[in-house]
């Protein structure tokens, strides 16, 4: 069961040597490092509260925090921990103070900050299925509860490892992996059925918990010999087989999230920025 690590574009050393410049006042430094994270986190703040106008806020203010505080971070986490760690307590708050909480989750082609592209013909039958696809993911991610969505947006989407979800959500590794595993298998199981085409199928009694073995075994957890025990089972049972493939898939599509912040999103933010910084200048 081959386990890659959730990819990421983050570049650790290039951040390092931004935030040593941003830290000694080089404005240009500062802007660039907003400009590399205000997409993951507008897609976090997004993810998480569910609404279009909150996702703007918490980004807003996140990054001006950053600006704010870039001078006296001293690096005892990293960067991105120290930003998703911000993020998440302005999504904490939006939260608790506002009156309403959204029931629906719609796609985020349809948020108002969303710049309309003409649409150039009707979409092939495969386009449609891959959307739904996508539309059921983006509804099992967002109806799960508020600490299994938190982890598996750091972890799958975001691509943080499990000990920096637990720096951000100030808890332990083993509460990550637990939480993360639970929340995996919640979004295969409403995603599968729209993944296939036809249902597998069912697994026999004896059968083991494959899904939740691949998802440990994705952290690290299972050993070499129980590994090459579930290839074994995996060759001689379809159904298990394909719960396997179906949650990679899965964690395939969380990973190839987009992170675009909508321009309005955008220019809204560099007002914001750019009155903050202007007495710098």
């Amino acid at each position: 069961m081959p386990a890659p690590a959730p990819p990421s574009d983050r570049d650790p050393a290039a951040d390092a040597a931004l935030l040593d410049a941003a830290r000694a006042g080089d404005r240009a430094a500062l802007e660039r490092l907003i400009e590399q994270h205000q997409a993951r986190i507008y897609r976090f703040g997004l993810k998480m509260c569910r609404d279009p106008e909150v996702a703007k806020d918490v980004v807003q203010e996140t990054l001006i925090a950053m600006a704010r505080g870039v001078r006296d971070f001293r690096g005892g986490s990293s960067l991105s921990t120290w930003l998703y760690t911000i993020a998440r307590s302005y999504c904490i708050k939006a939260r608790r103070t506002s009156k309403f909480a959204p029931r629906d989750v719609g796609s985020l082609d349809a948020a108002p900050e969303a710049i309309a592209v003409a649409d150039p013909g009707p979409r092939s039958d495969e386009q449609l299925g891959a959307r739904r696809v996508e539309q059921v993911l983006e509804r099992a991610i967002a109806e799960l509860d508020d600490k299994y969505r938190e982890v598996l947006v750091l972890r799958d989407i975001e691509g943080l490892t499990a000990p920096e979800v637990a720096a951000v959500l100030g808890v332990s590794v083993d509460a990550v992996k637990s939480r993360l595993h639970r929340a995996r298998l919640d979004v295969r199981a409403r995603v599968a059925p729209a993944l296939l085409d036809e249902p597998p199928p069912p697994a026999a009694r004896s059968c083991p918990d494959v899904v939740g073995v691949f998802s440990r075994h994705l952290e690290g957890e299972v050993s070499a010999d129980a590994c090459a025990e579930m290839e074994r089972h995996l060759a001689g049972c379809p159904s298990c087989r394909g719960a396997c493939e179906s949650l990679r898939a899965v964690l395939g599509m969380c990973r190839a999230a987009p992170a675009a912040v909508p321009a309005p999103v955008q220019r809204s933010v560099q007002r914001a920025l750019r009155d903050l910084l202007a007495p710098e200048a």
